[in-house]
């Protein structure tokens, strides 16, 4: 693309992205996509590297419970990009009082009559928590987009008011800190995985009317997409793409970031002793429960 080209395109896009928020910053660095690795991670590998990871998550979940911090993770992206997998890599071994996961339903009735952000409000975190979005709010921007389950205006007033709302989030007075990442799937990557959950009875559940419906609408999502990157990826409130078609990579890439994110300490590990039990006096232990047990088949 020649450098008027790209210039023309930068400029459609901040047009897009200030007719949303005519208030906001236009200042916006964009990145290059990195390049595709060669081949996919060894599982071998993965599960080195994850086992890592994993306890620094743990380190980073005693800084939190200590320091009282408040901490938002949102996910979004395509239906088979990762999302849920990439939540299970993060929190395989934190406790879930800490690190809670939210994946709201369809609103109810009810709730497509309150104001739009309302539903979310009682999951965000208090201090000493870390709430991970599996989608969130930007569902108006995307499949409510796509679907036709919210109108032009209403998607417009998403845009201009989710900068606002983030705004407020991670303002002195809330303090949360806020990761939202967009995991960016290739076409023929998400057509394998949707096909895999039409065969593989373990992943069946996953596979709802919803996505065979989308999955036909590719450039809608692509525009939708970019609409709602550029109205609000913001200075406070940044987006981070991350390549996931290789899903070891993007799992262990995200864990990383996450780190590197929010500075944290490894807490001084106290001294741990097992206190003796106590004598048993006159009880004796049961040569079996009174109780059926479960059958030994393995």
């Amino acid at each position: 693309m020649s450098k008027k080209g790209k210039k023309d395109k930068q400029d459609k896009k901040a047009k897009v992205r200030e007719a949303a928020n005519p208030d906001l910053p236009v200042e916006q660095t964009d990145s290059e996509t990195p390049a595709a690795p060669a081949k996919k991670m060894s599982n071998r590998t993965y599960l080195k590297e994850l086992e890592k990871l994993e306890a620094e998550l743990a380190h980073l979940q005693s800084w939190v419970i200590e320091k009282g911090l408040k901490v938002v993770i949102l996910f979004e992206g395509r239906d088979g990009a990762g999302k849920g997998g990439t939540i299970k890599a993060i929190t395989g071994r934190v406790s879930p009082r800490v690190f809670r996961v939210v994946a709201l339903p369809a609103p109810t009735d009810r709730e497509k009559t309150q104001m739009y952000v309302q539903r979310y409000l009682p999951h965000l975190p208090a201090a000493g928590e870390v709430v991970i979005f599996d989608r969130s709010w930007y569902n108006r921007a995307g499949v409510e987009r796509v679907m036709g389950f919210a109108s032009d205006e209403q998607v417009a007033a998403f845009l201009k008011g989710a900068p606002l709302f983030e705004k407020l989030m991670v303002s002195g007075l809330n303090n949360i800190i806020l990761l939202k990442y967009w995991l960016e799937v290739d076409m023929d990557e998400q057509t394998r995985r949707l096909e895999a959950r039409i065969t593989d009875p373990r992943k069946q559940w996953k596979l709802s009317p919803m996505d065979l419906k989308s999955y036909s609408r590719w450039y809608d999502y692509s525009r939708a997409r970019d609409d709602m990157l550029s109205a609000t990826h913001t200075e406070w409130a940044p987006w981070f793409a991350a390549r996931s078609d290789d899903k070891k990579r993007v799992r262990l890439n995200i864990i990383k970031h996450i780190l590197s994110s929010i500075p944290y300490e490894v807490p001084k590990a106290p001294k741990i002793v097992l206190p003796k039990r106590g004598k048993p006096g006159d009880y004796q232990e049961p040569a079996s429960l009174p109780v059926r047990y479960v059958p030994e088949v393995y």
